[in-house]
């Protein structure tokens, strides 16, 4: 069976992965079906696909988890077969086996080898006895708290303790010493329950100078499997990658090719079938272990694309259909070097906390089609919501060089603009101008051994992002109903001086001439002239220096883009919505997003110390541990274990301690 203009693919899945399996599908002549949530009904992969239907509430569990109803779903729109994208089901064996029971093509490997390496457990084993080098670890069945801190002291500290049944990072808890294994192994379980409704740990020993190595193969079903080089995955946060390359940097030519040909032989052991991905860590010494495999297609399979030429979503689509991989594949050889940025909704200077909202202004950038791929999931208007992953998209660059490649993902990163959320840009950006960065020295403890050198949020605004900011918002004031319509200046009749507030900072702007100011700031004056002025972007020589901005007004808030920069500032007349109103609120810890409560560790009456967990709030599939600010009584508590909680809302009030 063939892909042809008579095929039908469900693509099982949401975002910007639903986006790209369907360009490719398209392309090959499949009707793409998509399906989407309550919170999903205006997606950009629904507005995109050909045809798309309701699955059921936000909830994950109750949407892209449900596999009997996507089943059911797949088999009335008469879908031929079932694309499982990553995350969700795409590693569930009973999922693709419920597909091949109802007469569909599962796009993914078979139920048994996703059972083999599904468990990290039995994988490991399988592995070790197949040859494979595996990290020193606990693997077993016995999960009682007792065994499990046993055992972790056999294996010593630091350790990672993981979800067995799952990946992306979820549930992963590094412990340094015995006392903080219980709450982690709690914590883990629930995570790991709440992602992959499988509770089961694993622990492995923790190699803090370690890097992520992994190595993307293909096998068909007619006994050809291939090694499509390596990809380092090592700079994470919260153990989940956020800068992924091809090749990996520094590697020896005799250990990668001993990686690969590792990577084969696991794929082989249990009769793999499509695409997939083993994991190693390799140690400063260059000696890899295997970590797991992930039996699907990977966030960052776009670099391994880059430098092999291969579009691996038409291999999965070809050999899905009983095809054979393409006759030249063991010959391919990599071209180059690409590598992925992956942008999120999050705040990274408040622990990566993640961010929800409607997208008020969205610019990607605009080298996109030739050395730059973009493979994002929503569009300007498009609402964040807490339901889900908080990944927006990729931005993937190539180049002839590594440095090549990173010159083009950071210039890429410099031009985006994106309003209404926060986001990791600027972190990204700084990781990929960091020195050691670049002379390849990454590790999976990058982002703590460099955070000095790193930028954890966007910079704090200049005078120069005061002063056009004042002058773009004057200029809008002094044509209401009708901006920007007098380009030559400000209207008649108005003062020869505007004074503008942002926060705690005037600006104060004196006409000399019709595009001639002399401004001032911080107690300094600044000669400028307006040069341009439109609607979305103010250009202006200040100081001898000519300054170019994009501003966007969102919620009273500007939006300032300019030189890489994202800054903000805040009117003053809204300022004051921001401070507390009563005495009580000083006392009110809130959580700044909605989520559900699970775990409360405190009781009303109970004395607590500084920095003691008062109630865990799980958001966008990470927890959120609210801790007591100082020592004190806690007064109220009014949210319990399950319940639902809305942005804005009070999870604790504490008395102070006298």
């Amino acid at each position: 069976m063939t892909a042809n203009t008579s095929k039908r693919l469900l693509i099982a899945n949401r975002g910007e992965i639903v986006c790209r399996i369907a360009r490719t599908a398209r392309r090959l002549g499949w009707t793409v079906i998509a399906v989407y949530s309550d919170a999903d009904r205006g997606a950009k992969h629904v507005r995109e696909a050909d045809e798309a239907y309701h699955l059921g509430a936000s909830p994950a569990a109750q949407s892209y988890l449900d596999r009997k109803r996507i089943i059911e779903l797949a088999r009335r729109v008469r879908a031929h077969a079932v694309h499982p994208g990553y995350g969700f089901l795409s590693e569930n064996a009973d999922f693709a086996q419920g597909c091949i029971d109802a007469g569909l093509i599962f796009v993914g490997p078979p139920p048994q080898a996703i059972r083999a390496m599904g468990s990290k457990s039995a994988s490991k084993a399988s592995m070790a006895v197949a040859g494979v080098p595996v990290a020193p670890g606990y693997h077993g069945s016995d999960q009682s708290p007792a065994h499990l801190a046993a055992e972790a002291q056999r294996i010593g500290f630091p350790l990672i303790i993981k979800a067995s049944a799952g990946g992306g990072g979820k549930g992963m808890q590094v412990v340094h010493s015995a006392a903080e294994v219980p709450a982690a192994v709690e914590s883990a379980q629930r995570l790991a329950r709440t992602a992959f409704g499988d509770d089961r740990l694993l622990f492995e020993r923790y190699f803090p100078a370690a890097r992520h190595v992994e190595v993307q193969i293909f096998a068909d079903a007619h006994g050809e499997t291939v090694a499509l080089f390596d990809r380092d995955c090592s700079v994470q946060r919260r153990h989940q990658k956020i800068i992924e390359e091809a090749p990996a940097p520094g590697l020896r030519a005799e250990v990668r090719a001993a990686m690969a040909q590792a990577a084969v032989t696991a794929a082989r052991a249990v009769g793999y079938v499509g695409a997939g991905t083993v994991e190693f860590l390799v140690d400063p010494a260059q000696q890899f272990y295997f970590m797991e495999m992930n039996t699907r297609l990977q966030v960052e399979h776009p670099v391994t694309e880059l430098i092999t030429g291969v579009d691996l979503v038409q291999w999965q689509l070809e050999v899905a259909c009983g095809g054979h991989l393409p006759s030249g594949a063991a010959a391919i050889v990599p071209q180059g070097a690409a590598i992925e940025a992956r942008l999120y909704a999050e705040d990274p200077a408040h622990e990566y906390l993640p961010s929800v909202g409607r997208i008020a202004h969205l610019r990607w950038p605009g080298e996109a089609g030739g050395a730059l791929r973009l493979d994002v999931g929503l569009d300007a208007g498009d609402e964040v919501t807490p339901f889900y992953d908080p990944m927006l998209g990729k931005l993937i660059a190539g180049g002839e060089s590594r440095a090549q490649a990173i010159d083009t993902l950071h210039r890429a990163l410099a031009e985006l603009e994106i309003a209404g959320v926060k986001t990791n840009r600027a972190l990204l950006q700084s990781v990929l101008a960091d020195a050691e960065f670049r002379a390849g020295g990454v590790t999976t403890s990058f982002l703590e051994t460099r955070r000095t050198h790193l930028a954890f949020g966007e910079p704090k605004p200049d005078a120069v992002d005061y002063i056009l900011g004042a002058l773009w918002s004057a200029a809008a004031m002094s044509s209401p109903g009708a901006l920007w319509a007098d380009t030559s200046g400000w209207r008649l009749g108005a003062p020869a001086i505007t004074r503008r507030r942002f926060g705690e900072h005037g600006v104060a702007l004196e006409r000399l001439g019709a595009q001639e100011y002399r401004v001032r700031f911080a107690d300094e004056d600044y000669a400028v002239r307006v040069i341009a002025r439109d609607e979305r972007a103010i250009e202006a020589e200040i100081r001898g220096s000519r300054e170019l901005a994009h501003i966007v007004e969102s919620d009273s808030v500007l939006e300032i883009f300019r030189n890489g920069r994202h800054t903000r500032l805040t009117p003053a007349s809204t300022d004051d919505a921001l401070q507390p109103t009563t005495e009580a609120d000083a006392g009110s810890l809130v959580t700044p997003l909605p989520g559900t409560v699970v775990a409360v560790h405190a009781a009303v009456g109970q004395s607590v110390e500084r920095g003691a967990p008062l109630i865990t709030v799980e958001a966008m599939k990470m927890e959120h541990t609210v801790a007591a600010p100082y020592a004190g009584t806690v007064e109220r508590m009014p949210f319990g274990l399950g319940d639902r909680v809305a942005a804005g809302s009070v999870l604790a009030e504490l008395k102070p301690r006298e």
